[in-house]
C-alpha cells in the first residue's frame, strides 16, 4: 500500500494488518516446526534447544520480503520487526497483541511479558560467557589477541596484554609448535595470576594451506599486469612455450578441478585471474586485475578459488596431529575452512576420541571464510551449537576475496543476524585497527570499523609491535560504544556534544 494511503484513523486498515500478521506468525511457526523436526536428533545440548526454535523461526521469517509490512506497521507506532533476531515469536506476539487492541478485536496473542521478551538476550549473554569468559565490568564486548612467537619467550609481553584489557588470546597452529605453544600458555597463566583474572585460550587449526609454490618467470623483476597470461601447474614446469609466467600450487589436486570461466585470486586478491583453458599441463589463466605497474609473482602467497569445488577436507593430517595438544590445553578450538555440518561432526568425533569424558566442554569457533560456508551456515550452527559451546568468527580477509569486497559488508551483517537468532556469539576479525597495531597510528576508517565491531560479542586484533596500545584503544572505543548501541538497537542516552 502506498505510504500516503496509510490511515491510522481507519479501523479496517488495522484489522487487515492484524490478519496479515497472524497469518505470518502461523506460517512461520509451521515452517519452523518442520525445520526443527530435522534438527532435533542432532541437538543433544539442552542449552541450545530453545535457541534452535528461535533460529528456525528466524530463518522462516527472513525467507519473506517484509518491507511492505514494516512500512504499514510504522504509522501505528508498532515494531517494524527489524530487531527481532533474538526473539522472533515474542516479537510477533507482542505486535499482534498491541494491534488487536488498536483494532478492537479479540486478542489472538497475549503480550509475552518482559522476561519472555528478553529471554534471547539472556541466552546470548550466557552462551558468550560460557565460550569467551565473563566480560569486564565496564564493557560487554570481549577483546581477542593473536599471539606472536615472542609471547612464548617474553612473560612481560603477555602481562602487558592482560593489563591493557585482553580477554582471550589466539594461538595460530599454522606457526611455531607444541613447545612454543606451551610456553605461551605458561606465560599467560603467570600474567593471569599477576592481574587477578582469567583469560581464555583459542587455538586455531591451520586447515588446508592453498598457496603458490615454485615460481617460473622470464625475469626475476617481471610483474603480472592486466591482460597477461599465467600457467597454474600441479607440479613441475613444462617447456616455456606460449605462457612464460608459471606457478605451482601447494595442493596439486586442485589444479585438475578448475574449469574455464572460474576465477582465481592470488595474494589476498591483489591479482585476479580467470581460467581460460585447461589441459594436462595445467590451467592457463588471464590476469583481470593487478595494481598499477603490476604485481610480482612470489611463492607462499594465498590462492583463492571462489567458483571451484576444491574437494578438500577441512581437517588435515597436520590438524589432527595438533589436536592432541589443543584438546588438552585450549578453551576453544578454531576451525579453519569449515564448510558444512559434516565438517563439524568430523571435528567433534576427533575431540570425542581425544577427550571421551568431557569433549563437549571444549568450545568450537567456526571461521566463516568461503561462499560454501555461508550457504551452509545454518547447518554448521546447529551441528556445532547443538553439542558444545560455539561461536562464529567472521574471517573477513578470505571472505572478502572469496565473495568479492563489495559483498563483504552485506554478508557480515547477515552473519551477525543469523548468529544472534541462534544466540551464538560472533568474533569480528581481520585488520581491526591494523595500522595502529603495525605502525602506531590508526586510520580514520579503522576507528569507525572498530566502533561498528561493538555489534559483535568479541573483536580480534592481529599481532604487531603496538598491539598492547591497540588493546587499550579498543577497550576505550568499545566501552564508549556500549552507551550508544547493543547489537542493532540504538541506546538513546542524552547527547552532550551540543
Amino acid at each position: 500500500m502506498p505510504r500516503d494511503r496509510l490511515d491510522t484513523t481507519d479501523p479496517s486498515q488495522a484489522s487487515a494488518l492484524l490478519d496479515a500478521l497472524v497469518r505470518l506468525r502461523d506460517a512461520v511457526e509451521a515452517e519452523a516446526e518442520r525445520t526443527l523436526a530435522g534438527w532435533r536428533p542432532g541437538v543433544t545440548r539442552r542449552a541450545f534447544a530453545l535457541s534452535a526454535g528461535n533460529f528456525a523461526r528466524y530463518l522462516s521469517l527472513r525467507r519473506r520480503d517484509l518491507r511492505e509490512l514494516q512500512t504499514r506497521l510504522m504509522p501505528w507506532g508498532l515494531s517494524s520487526l527489524g530487531r527481532c533476531e533474538g526473539r522472533v515469536r515474542a516479537n510477533l506476539d507482542s505486535v499482534i497483541a498491541a494491534l488487536s487492541r488498536i483494532a478492537g478485536a479479540a486478542p489472538p496473542a497475549a503480550f509475552p511479558g518482559a522476561r519472555r521478551y528478553f529471554r534471547g538476550d539472556r541466552m546470548l549473554a550466557r552462551n558468550t560467557a560460557e565460550l569467551l569468559g565473563q566480560h569486564p565490568d565496564r564493557r560487554v564486548v570481549r577483546i581477542l589477541v593473536t599471539l606472536p612467537t615472542e609471547a612464548g619467550d617474553d612473560p612481560a609481553f603477555l602481562r602487558r596484554l592482560v593489563e591493557a584489557g585482553t580477554d582471550a588470546v589466539r594461538i595460530n597452529c599454522a606457526h611455531d609448535g607444541p613447545e612454543v605453544w606451551a610456553r605461551m600458555i605458561r606465560n599467560l597463566r603467570a600474567a593471569e595470576q599477576a592481574c587477578g583474572r582469567r583469560v581464555r585460550v583459542l587455538m586455531d587449526l591451520a586447515g588446508p594451506k592453498v598457496r603458490t609454490g615454485a615460481v617460473l618467470t622470464p625475469d626475476d623483476d617481471v610483474k603480472l599486469e592486466v591482460g597477461e597470461r599465467l600457467l597454474l601447474l600441479a607440479d613441475g614446469f613444462p617447456a616455456r612455450d606460449g605462457v612464460p609466467n608459471q606457478v605451482t600450487c601447494t595442493i596439486p589436486a586442485i589444479v585438475a578441478r578448475v574449469k574455464p570461466g572460474e576465477r582465481v585470486y592470488i595474494d589476498d586478491g591483489k591479482v585476479a585471474c580467470v581460467v581460460e583453458e585447461t589441459g594436462p599441463e595445467g590451467a592457463v589463466m588471464k590476469v583481470l586485475h593487478a595494481e598499477p605497474g603490476g604485481r610480482k609473482l612470489k611463492p607462499e602467497k594465498g590462492l583463492n578459488f571462489p567458483d571451484t569445488d576444491l574437494g578438500l577436507a577441512a581437517l588435515t593430517d597436520e590438524d589432527r596431529a595438533a589436536l592432541g595438544f589443543v584438546a588438552a590445553h585450549a578453551d576453544m578450538v578454531g576451525y579453519s575452512f569449515v564448510q558444512s555440518a559434516e565438517d563439524v561432526r568430523e571435528l567433534q568425533a576427533e575431540l570425542a576420541r581425544l577427550r571421551p569424558q568431557d569433549w563437549q566442554k571444549v568450545g568450537l569457533v567456526a571461521k566463516i571464510e568461503t561462499p560454501k560456508a555461508v550457504r551452509n551456515l545454518p547447518g554448521i550452527i546447529v551441528a556445532a551449537a547443538g553439542r558444545q559451546p560455539f561461536g562464529i568468527m567472521i574471517a573477513r580477509g578470505d571472505l572478502a576475496v572469496e565473495l568479492g569486497f563489495e559483498r563483504t559488508a552485506e554478508m557480515q551483517e547477515e552473519i551477525l543476524w543469523l548468529a544472534e537468532a541462534a544466540h551464538v556469539p560472533v568474533i569480528w576479525a581481520t585488520q581491526v585497527l591494523e595500522s595502529l597495531v603495525k605502525k602506531g597510528l590508526p586510520t580514520r576508517g579503522e576507528m569507525t570499523d572498530a566502533a561498528m565491531a561493538a555489534r559483535a560479542e568479541c573483536v580480534m586484533l592481529n599481532k604487531g609491535p603496538n598491539v598492547a596500545a591497540a588493546v587499550a584503544a579498543l577497550d576505550r572505543i568499545l566501552t564508549a560504544m556500549a552507551e550508544h548501541q547493543v547489537k542493532k538497537t540504538p541506546k538513546l542516552r542524552a547527547l552532550r556534544s551540543w
